[in-house]
């Protein structure tokens, strides 16, 4: 975010506004604030979140913010679940939306957001943090290998050619 704020020339008047899939849904505004933004910048965009109905929060601007870095090594534990037969698609995402409160499963969010998204956040993340923990799963990688990227193509961890998610076969 720092360095579209320096490009813009006006550091102080840039913040980042992180929303979550499905957006109209997710309640979540995450705003992320670098060195150079100003505090009114920030008062103004934690009311625009308010006008829009969405709760903020603030973070630094690090790579993937707060909620990238907790959301896509839980997506890759659950795909790692998944390989490892602990349960199917279905009952992990279910485990989480009712044992969590989570509005949908990892599985589920990781075919929304795109298997290739999910994949490109951990490599980065990986590379930034120089951290092997944000390594994609084989099973990710596979699928997106296989053209399999979630909803936007169909088929992912779910088939949703019926316009729904529905258990498919895993490679």
């Amino acid at each position: 975010i720092e360095a579209i704020a320096k490009a813009s020339g006006r550091p102080e008047n840039v913040i980042g506004m992180h929303f979550f899939n499905p957006v109209p849904i997710m309640k979540l505004l995450e705003l992320v604030e670098h060195d150079s933004c100003s505090k009114q910048t920030v008062a103004f965009a934690q009311a625009a979140g308010m006008a829009m109905g969405k709760t903020t929060i603030l973070v630094k601007d690090i790579p993937g913010f707060a909620t990238s870095r907790l959301g896509v090594i839980l997506g890759n534990e659950a795909i790692r679940m998944l390989a490892d037969g602990v349960a199917s698609a279905k009952d992990i995402d279910t485990a989480m939306v009712l044992g969590y409160k989570h509005p949908m499963g990892p599985l589920a969010l990781t075919d929304l957001v795109g298997l290739d998204v999910r994949r490109d956040i951990l490599l980065n993340l990986k590379q930034s943090f120089n951290d092997d923990s944000y390594t994609p799963h084989p099973l990710l990688e596979k699928l997106v290998a296989e053209g399999r990227l979630g909803k936007k193509s169909g088929k992912g961890i779910y088939d949703w050619s019926s316009g729904s998610a529905e258990e498919t076969e895993l490679p």
